[in-house]
C-alpha cells in the first residue's frame, strides 16, 4: 500500500466564508444547520453520503468517505459572508424563495444571527444590481485590505481554527487577462493604482490567500485562473480550486455525453436553452455577463467528445446556449435540450431532456463538500490548484498545463482516488475486476 500523507486532524471550528450570501450561500447554511438538528438529509454532498471502496471487491470495504477520511464535523462549521443587498442569511433566504417559509422557521434564529458584511461591489461589473451594503474606500488597495481585517475579525470573533472561502456570489461581467494579472506583484501595485481590470471577485481572492485561506470559485469569473493568483497561492501554500458550480443544464451534458461517446454514436448538434428568474437570471440578462457563462458552458463538449481524435463522429457539431431571464420561475430553473444523433450507417436520432431542476438544491451541497475538501487538503499540505475537485465544476481549472477533465465519471474516479492515495489506500483501476 502507499504511504498515506500526514494529515492535520480537523480539531476545532471551520468557518465557511461566502462572498455572496444570497439564494446558493443561504441555502447551504440552512441545510447544514438543518442536517445538525436532524431535520433534513444532506442529499447531494459526496462528503456525508457518498461511500467508497477500498481495496478488492471480495474484500467487502465500502465505508462511507467521512467515516475513514478526516474531513471536519457539521457541528463544527461557523458560517460568515459578505453581500451587497441581504443583511443576513435569514432575509436572503426569504428574498430568494427557495425554501419554504416552514422550513425556514425552526432555522430563523441561527440564519438571522449570520449577519453579512458590507460586499466590495461594483456595478460596472454586476450591472444588473444595485448595491446598497457596499465598503467604500480610497482605491482597491483599501478595500482588500478591509476584507483582510473581516477575514482576521471573522476568526477571531468566531474562534475559528481554520478557515475556508467559497464564490457564491453573481457571475461577473466577462473579461480577458490582462497584464495587472501576471504576476502578485502587477497585481498589487494595480489595487494600489485602482486598475480597472480588477474585479470584486478578485480582490477576494487575492485577501483569502494574503490571509492563508483556502479559495473556491462558483462562478465562471476570472479569479483565481490568473497566473498572480496561482503564484500566490503556491508562494502561501493555499489550495485553490474553480471553477463554476456544475448544476443543472451542464451537469446533464457531462452524464449524457460521455455515454454517447462510449458507445461511439456521433453527434450532430446539442441546442440548450435556460429560464430562470432568480438574482443569477438577473445579472446573466446582461450580454457581457452572460458571456461569461456561456464561455463556461461551451467547453464541455469539446473536452469530453474529443472532435480532433473522432472527426467522423464529434468534427462538426453545433453547440448552442442560450439563457433567459423569467422572474416567475424564481430559483427552479428549467433546462431544455435538443441532442442530433446519429447511429449505425449515418441514420439520425433525437434525444431531448427537460430538466426542471432547483439550482440552488442542487448547488448548496457543493458549497459544503468544497468547504470540508479544502480544508482537508489545506490540512494535507498540498496547495496550488486541486484539479481533483473538477468534479464540482463546469469549467474545471487544471494543472499543469494540462486540459481539463469534463468527463464526470473520470471526475469521480480521480476524487475518490485522490482520497484513497491521501489515507494509505491502493487506487482503485477495475483492472482487476
Amino acid at each position: 500500500m502507499p504511504d498515506a500523507l500526514e494529515i492535520a486532524p480537523a480539531t476545532g471550528k471551520l468557518g465557511i466564508l461566502t462572498p455572496g450570501v444570497g439564494a446558493v450561500a443561504s441555502t447551504a447554511y440552512a441545510g447544514v444547520i438543518a442536517t445538525r438538528r436532524g431535520l433534513a438529509a444532506p442529499v447531494g454532498s459526496l462528503t456525508q453520503m457518498a461511500h467508497m471502496r477500498l481495496g478488492r471487491r471480495e474484500e467487502g470495504r465500502n465505508p462511507l468517505i467521512r467515516e475513514v477520511v478526516p474531513l471536519a464535523g457539521l457541528d463544527d462549521l461557523v458560517f460568515g459572508g459578505w453581500d451587497p443587498i441581504s443583511p443576513n442569511a435569514l432575509e436572503a433566504a426569504r428574498t430568494a424563495g427557495v425554501l419554504t417559509s416552514e422550513d425556514l422557521a425552526p432555522l430563523s434564529s441561527e440564519l438571522e444571527g449570520i449577519v453579512a458584511m458590507p460586499a466590495v461591489f461594483d456595478q460596472r461589473w454586476v450591472k444588473k444590481l444595485d448595491g446598497v451594503r457596499v465598503k467604500t474606500g480610497t482605491d482597491k488597495w483599501d478595500l482588500a485590505q478591509q476584507v483582510i481585517a473581516d477575514i482576521e475579525r471573522f476568526r477571531v470573533e468566531e474562534g475559528c481554527d481554520r478557515l475556508v472561502m467559497v464564490w457564491c456570489g453573481s457571475t461577473e461581467a466577462y473579461q480577458e487577462p490582462s497584464e495587472v494579472h501576471a504576476t502578485v506583484e502587477s497585481f498589487e501595485a494595480g489595487l494600489r493604482a485602482d486598475d480597472e481590470n480588477i474585479a470584486p471577485s478578485q480582490i477576494y481572492a487575492y485577501a483569502a490567500l494574503v490571509s492563508g485561506v483556502p479559495f473556491a470559485n462558483g462562478a465562471p469569473n476570472l479569479s483565481i485562473d490568473l497566473p498572480c493568483m496561482q503564484e500566490l497561492a503556491a508562494r502561501n501554500g493555499v489550495p485553490i480550486t474553480g471553477k463554476d458550480f456544475k448544476t443543472g443544464q451542464t451537469l446533464m451534458k457531462t452524464i449524457l455525453a460521455p455515454g454517447f461517446k462510449a458507445r461511439m454514436l456521433g453527434m450532430r448538434g446539442w441546442y440548450s436553452t435556460n429560464i430562470l428568474g432568480n438574482r443569477d437570471g438577473e445579472v446573466l440578462d446582461d450580454p457581457e455577463n452572460f458571456k461569461t457563462k456561456e464561455v463556461s458552458k461551451l467547453g464541455v463538449l469539446d473536452t469530453i467528445l474529443q472532435p480532433e481524435v473522432y472527426p467522423e463522429l464529434y468534427g462538426h457539431i453545433d453547440h448552442v446556449v442560450r439563457i433567459n431571464y423569467y422572474p416567475p420561475r424564481g430559483d427552479n430553473k428549467e433546462g431544455w435540450d435538443n441532442i442530433d444523433i446519429f447511429g449505425w450507417m449515418g441514420y439520425p436520432m433525437q434525444i431531448k431532456v427537460d430538466f426542471l431542476c432547483r439550482d440552488s438544491i442542487l448547488a448548496a451541497p457543493i458549497v459544503l463538500d468544497l468547504a470540508l475538501f479544502l480544508d482537508l487538503a489545506q490540512r494535507a499540505g498540498q496547495s496550488g490548484v486541486q484539479e481533483w475537485l473538477s468534479f464540482y465544476w463546469k469549467s474545471p481549472q487544471p494543472a499543469g498545463g494540462v486540459p481539463p477533465e469534463h468527463d464526470i465519471f473520470i471526475q469521480q474516479t480521480k476524487l475518490k482516488n485522490t482520497l484513497r492515495a491521501w489515507i494509505g489506500e491502493e487506487p482503485v483501476t477495475h483492472a482487476e475486476d
